[in-house]
């Protein structure tokens, strides 16, 4: 385990990789010829739910449809959406 006791730097650190991220996700999205709103992807990528039902020693991974935005965002950045309904 590394401690960091440098709390500054590290908060530092995070909101430029966390910038990085949003530029690189804008670079896709344009590149694809989407323009979303930040507000908009952040809800829709939210409402992606996964639920786990395990019965009988089967277990099922459910997944929400995927609402406004969010398809395209994964489609963007080349990301595939696994099936909604799968074994586990």
């Amino acid at each position: 385990m590394i401690f960091f006791n440098n709390v500054p730097f590290l908060l530092v650190f995070c909101s430029f990789l966390a910038l990085v991220l949003r530029k690189e996700l804008d670079r896709h999205l344009h590149r694809a010829g989407y323009s979303f709103e930040w507000a908009d992807i952040k809800q829709d990528l939210k409402a992606l739910q996964e639920t786990i039902i395990e019965d009988s020693g089967k277990r099922l991974a459910i997944r929400s449809e995927c609402l406004g935005t969010c398809g395209k965002v994964f489609q963007a950045v080349g990301v595939a959406l696994p099936p909604t309904i799968r074994e586990i």
